[in-house]
C-alpha cells in the first residue's frame, strides 16, 4: 500500500467517525516561539490541551509534517533515523476517552483492506499499557486481544508528558510482530526490533509537576476534561504494509536513494538489522542523501529559504550535508537537479502543491547548491591548510578562532568544519566558536524580545486574558470608542492604578487600536479615563487574543475598572493603511513580472513608506522595477475598490487569494482584495479605494539574504515630497552643468569618468615618485654586521602596494651575492607601517623578513621569509621601526 493511500485511509476513517480533518500546519512552528519547526502531530493543538484556547471542534484528525534534527548525525547509520517524517494523529478535546480511542485504532489497523482498513493480522499486533492502567488493559481485552499479548510497561515507555508541568497521562502503544527473521520471541519487552512500534495513544488525564526526567515527576491532580492525543508514524506503517525493513525502502524515499546510487555508481544494500554496518559507509551516505533531499524539498515547499540564521540555517545545513555526501560518493557535478525532481514525484501524491510550486522550490535549491559548491572549493582549501598547520604544531584541535574565520569570512558552516576535521582525526574548539558567535545573536534576540513583550512575564498576560477572554478589535470600522479598562500592568504584574509620569500597559475590553502584526506597525493615540489621560506609543498582542496598549500617563490618574475613551491617531493610521495597501499591490505586481515564485518573505508598513521582502534567486533589473512601479500607479489611477471579507480557507483558495508561506491560518480567514487586481489573506487595515494611495515611488532594490530581495518605497505625500526634492536637485545640477535636465545624468557620468582617469594618472605619478629613487637608495646601503642594510621612509601617503614594490625594487638593485635587508616605513592616516624585504644571501645567514617585522612590532605582523609587513603604530614611530630592524640585524 502506497504511503499516500495510508494517509488517505487514516483521514477517511476518522472523518467517518466524527472527526474534523485539520490540514497539516506548516513545518515552521510560527505560533510557538520555543520551536523552530513542528516536531510532533500535537503541536498545533497544544493551546487546546493547555486550555489557552477553545477549539472549534471536539474531535480532530490530521497528518502533520514534522521535522526533528537533534539526532541528525545518526541519519543513515540506522534504518530508523530520519529528519522529516509524518505523524498521523487523532485528537479528542474533552469528548471521548480510552473506551473510544482504543476501538477506533484497533478497527482501522485490523479492518480488511477491501473495507478501507490496513488489514494487519490481529494475531501479530501487541498493545502495551501503563503498569497500573487496568482500564486500558480491559478495553484491549474487550476488542479481542488475548491477555498474553497485552504488555504492561513502566513510566519510561508508557507515560507521556511535555517535559514541563502540565497535562500528562499513561500511554498505550501498538507494536507489530515482523516475524522470527527479525529477532527473538516474547513481545516488545524482549525485542523492539522484531516488534516495531507504529502507534501511540496518549490518555491525558492528569496534571503533573516537578518534572525531573521521563521517569521522575509528581502527579498533582486528575484533570476534569480528559483529552486524547494519538500519533501513528506514517513512515513506520508504510514500512510494515509495504513489507520492507526500514524507512529508506518505503515508496517516498527509495526512488531518491536509487537515483543517488545510479548517479554515483554505488550499490545500495538494505542490510537487514537496525544498525548499518560500519563496513558500508557508502550505504550510510546514500541514506543521508535520500533523507536530506526529501527534507529540503518539504522545507522549501513550506516557505523556508537557505540562510545563516534560524530555520534557514537548518535547511542550509541539511542541504549541504546532502551535497557533500554525494560528492564523497564520487559525483562531482550538480546533484540536486538530478535528485530533487525524484523527491517531488515521491511526495506530490500526498502534497500536490510540491508539483505546482516546483519552479520556485527548485530555483532556491539549485542556487544554494551552486553557492555551496563555490564555498566548498574555497573553504576546503583553507580548512586543509589549517588542519595541516594544527597537526604540524602538535595540537589536538582546531581553534575556535579558525573555525569562526571559516564561518564568518568564507561562509564555511561549523558543522562541516567539525565533520571534516573529525575525518582527519582532529577536534574543533566548538565552545570557543560558539562564544565568538553568541554575543551578537543574544543582543539581537534580546532586542526582539524587548520589543514584543517589554520584558514582562507572559504568564501575567495569560492571566488577564483568561480572566476576561479575548479583546475585541473594532478598528476596521471605527477610529474611537468607549471601553472599560480591564487591567493595568507594570513590571510584570497587574496594578490598580497609574499616575502621571508612569509607563503602564492597559488592556481594554474592546479597542480600535491595531496591534503590530503582519508587517503593519501599531496604532498610536490617546486613552482618556476620567480626569486621567495616557499617550499610547505601542500596541502588541503578547498572547493570542490579548491586545495590550503600552502608554505613558500624561495627566492625572488612571485606574483599572474605570470606563475610558480610546481614540487613535487618525493621520498615522491612514498613512499606514496606504502603505499596507501599496504593499499588496507591489506584491501582486512583482508576481506578474517575475512569476509565482516571487512570494512575500516579510514586510514593514509604516506611515508613508513600505519595505517589501520577497523570494527570488536573482536581482531585479532597473527596467523591471520601472515597469512594476508604472503598473502599480496605473492601478492607483484606476481607483479600484478595496474590499475585505471573512470566508473559509477553502473558499479563499478557490478564488485565488494569496497566503504567506509558513503562516498558520484558522478555518475562517480575512481576505483583502483590490478590485480584481490583488487578492490576499490579511488582517491589516487598508484604504477604501486604490486612488487614495496617491502615488507609489520605488526607491531601491537590494539583497537582504540568500534568495531574498528587498524593495523600499514611499507612498502618498512622502512620495510626492521625494519627487519634489529630486526635481530641485536635478534643476540645480542642470544649472551647474549648463545642460537640459534630461542630459544631467550623462554629464555626471562623464565627469565621474574624468575624475577616475585623473586619479589613476595621479597614482601612476605617485608610484613613479616613490620608485624613482630606488637605485640611489640601494647605492647608499650601510654595512651592518656584513649585511647591506637600507632603511628608509616612503613619501607621505604612499599606497601600501607602492611601499611593498619599493622595498622589493631596492632589494633587486643590490648585488644578489651580498646579503641584503631593505626596510621601508610609511606614514598614512596617522599610522606607521613597515615592509621588510630580504634576499636569498641574507636568508642563508639566518635572517628572515617575518622575524624582523615581528621584532619591530613586538611579535605582531606577518608574511614570508623574503617579504613581510606590519602596521598599526602611531605615525611618529616610523623612524623607530627602522632602527629596531637595524638593531635586530646587528644582534643576529
Amino acid at each position: 500500500m502506497k504511503t499516500a493511500e495510508i494517509k488517505r485511509r487514516y483521514l477517511a476513517h476518522f472523518e467517518a467517525n466524527g472527526h474534523t480533518v485539520v490540514p497539516s500546519a506548516p513545518l515552521p512552528a510560527i505560533s510557538d516561539p520555543n520551536l523552530l519547526f513542528v516536531n510532533a502531530g500535537m503541536v498545533q493543538f497544544v493551546p487546546y490541551f493547555l486550555g489557552q484556547q477553545t477549539p472549534a471542534y471536539r474531535r480532530a484528525v490530521s497528518v502533520q509534517k514534522c521535522l526533528r534534527t537533534p539526532d541528525i548525525d545518526e541519519v543513515g547509520k540506522t534504518s530508523r533515523h530520519g529528519t522529516f517524517f509524518q505523524m498521523n494523529g487523532n485528537f479528542s478535546f474533552g469528548d471521548y476517552f480510552k473506551s473510544g480511542a482504543i476501538p477506533l485504532a484497533w478497527e482501522l489497523v485490523t479492518k480488511p483492506v477491501a473495507e478501507g482498513g490496513y488489514g494487519l493480522d490481529p494475531e501479530r499486533v501487541w498493545p502495551t499499557v501503563y503498569l497500573d492502567d487496568d482500564e486500558a488493559f480491559e478495553i484491549w481485552r474487550s476488542v479481542g486481544v488475548p491477555v498474553e499479548r497485552i504488555v504492561r510497561r513502566g513510566k519510561k515507555d508508557n507515560y507521556w508528558s511535555m517535559g514541563i508541568p502540565g497535562p500528562a497521562g499513561p500511554c498505550s502503544e501498538l507494536f507489530y510482530d515482523r516475524g522470527p527473521e527479525y529477532g527473538r520471541e516474547g513481545g516488545p519487552e524482549v525485542d523492539e526490533d522484531r516488534y516495531m512500534e507504529f502507534w501511540n495513544l496518549v490518555f491525558m488525564q492528569y496534571e503533573i509537576a516537578d518534572v525531573r526526567s521521563k521517569e521522575e515527576f509528581r502527579i498533582v491532580d486528575e484533570l476534569p476534561a480528559k483529552n486524547i492525543d494519538t500519533g501513528m508514524g506514517l513512515e513506520r506503517m508504510a514500512s510494515i504494509l509495504q513489507g520492507v525493513d526500514n524507512l529508506y525502502e518505503i515508496d517516498e524515499v527509495r526512488p531518491i536513494l536509487d537515483r543517488a546510487a545510479e548517479l554515483t555508481g554505488k550499490r545500495y544494500g538494505a542490510h537487514s538489522g537496525h544498525v548499518a554496518s560500519e563496513s558500508h559507509p557508502d550505504d550510510v551516505r546514500l541514506r543521508v542523501v535520500a533523507d536530506h533531499v526529501r527534507t529540503a524539498l518539504m522545507l522549501i515547499g513550506d516557505g523556508v529559504t537557505p540562510s545563516n540564521e534560524g530555520r534557514g540555517y537548518v535547511l542550509r545545513r541539511i542541504m549541504r550535508r546532502a551535497i557533500r555526501a554525494v560528492r564523497l560518493l564520487g559525483w562531482q557535478e550538480r546533484a540536486l537537479p538530478e535528485l530533487l525532481p525524484v523527491a517531488r514525484d515521491c511526495m506530490s501524491p500526498s502534497y500536490p502543491e510540491l508539483a505546482t510550486e516546483f519552479d520556485r522550490i527548485s530555483q532556491y535549491a539549485y542556487a544554494e547548491e551552486d553557492a555551496f559548491l563555490s564555498t566548498l572549493r574555497a573553504g576546503t582549501t583553507i580548512l586543509d591548510t589549517a588542519i595541516a598547520q594544527t597537526r604540524s604544531a602538535g595540537k589536538p584541535a582546531l581553534s575556535g578562532e579558525q573555525a569562526f574565520q571559516l564561518h564568518d569570512t568564507y561562509g564555511f558552516p561549523i558543522d562541516l568544519t567539525l565533520e571534516i576535521a573529525g575525518e582527519q582525526g582532529l577536534q574543533v574548539d566548538a565552545e570557543g566558536f560558539r562564544r565568538l558567535m553568541a554575543d551578537q545573536r543574544n543582543r539581537a534576540k534580546a532586542d526582539a524580545r524587548a520589543r514584543k513583550t517589554g520584558h514582562t512575564d507572559v504568564s501575567a498576560y495569560r492571566s488577564v486574558r483568561d480572566d476576561g477572554g479575548a479583546v475585541e478589535f473594532t478598528g476596521y470600522t471605527e477610529l474611537h470608542r468607549e471601553s472599560r479598562v480591564r487591567a493595568l500592568l507594570s513590571g510584570g504584574a497587574t496594578v490598580g492604578a497609574a499616575v502621571e509620569g508612569d509607563t503602564v500597559e492597559l488592556v481594554l475590553d474592546t479597542t480600535p487600536f491595531y496591534a503590530e502584526g503582519g508587517g503593519q506597525q501599531p496604532d498610536q493615540g490617546l486613552i482618556t479615563v476620567g480626569a486621567g489621560q495616557v499617550e499610547v506609543f505601542d500596541v502588541q498582542q503578547p498572547v493570542p487574543g490579548l491586545i495590550v496598549h503600552r502608554a505613558k500617563v500624561v495627566r492625572g490618574e488612571v485606574r483599572a475598572g474605570e470606563t475610558g475613551y480610546a481614540e487613535i491617531d487618525v493621520t498615522r493610521r491612514r498613512a499606514i493603511s496606504r502603505s499596507h495597501t501599496a504593499t499588496h499591490l507591489v506584491h501582486q505586481t512583482m508576481r506578474n513580472f517575475l512569476g509565482e515564485s516571487a512570494t512575500q518573505a516579510g514586510s514593514l508598513n509604516a506611515p508613508g513608506r513600505l519595505r517589501f521582502d520577497f523570494n527570488t534567486p536573482a536581482g531585479v533589473s532597473p527596467s523591471v522595477l520601472h515597469d512594476v512601479e508604472q503598473q502599480v500607479n496605473e492601478v492607483l489611477l484606476a481607483d479600484l475598490e478595496v474590499n475585505a471579507f471573512i470566508t473559509t480557507q477553502e473558499e479563499a483558495r478557490r478564488i485565488g487569494a494569496m497566503a504567506l508561506f509558513g503562516e498558520k491560518y484558522g478555518e475562517r480567514v480575512r481576505v483583502v482584495e483590490v478590485g480584481d487586481y490583488a487578492r490576499e489573506l490579511c488582517g491589516g487595515t487598508h484604504v477604501a479605494r486604490s486612488a487614495q494611495l496617491g502615488l507609489v515611488k520605488i526607491l531601491s532594490e537590494a539583497s537582504v539574504g540568500s534568495g531574498v530581495r528587498r524593495i523600499e518605497a514611499l507612498v502618498g505625500m512622502d512620495a510626492f515630497g521625494f519627487l519634489a526634492r529630486e526635481h530641485l536637485l536635478v534643476s540645480r545640477l542642470a544649472e551647474l552643468f549648463r545642460v537640459p535636465g534630461e542630459q544631467v545624468a550623462e554629464r555626471v557620468e562623464q565627469t565621474v569618468t574624468q575624475l577616475r582617469d585623473a586619479e589613476k594618472e595621479l597614482e601612476k605619478l605617485r608610484a613613479q615618485l616613490v620608485l624613482g629613487g630606488a637605485a640611489a637608495l640601494a647605492g647608499q646601503a650601510k654595512d651592518v654586521g656584513g649585511v647591506a642594510y637600507v632603511g628608509t621612509e616612503a613619501p607621505e601617503g604612499a599606497a601600501g602596494n607602492d611601499v611593498r614594490t619599493l622595498a622589493q625594487e631596492i632589494r633587486g638593485k643590490i648585488d644578489p651575492a651580498r646579503p641584503a635587508v631593505v626596510a621601508v616605513a610609511a606614514r598614512s592616516n596617522g599610522k606607521a607601517s613597515l615592509v621588510v624585504a630580504v634576499n636569498a644571501a641574507a636568508r642563508g645567514r639566518g635572517l628572515a623578513a617575518n622575524d624582523l617585522v615581528k621584532a619591530a612590532f613586538s611579535g605582531r605582523g606577518g608574511g614570508s621569509q623574503d617579504v613581510a609587513q606590519g602596521g598599526g603604530l602611531p605615525a611618529a614611530e616610523a623612524p623607530k621601526l627602522l632602527l629596531t630592524v637595524e638593531k635586530a640585524i646587528a644582534d643576529a
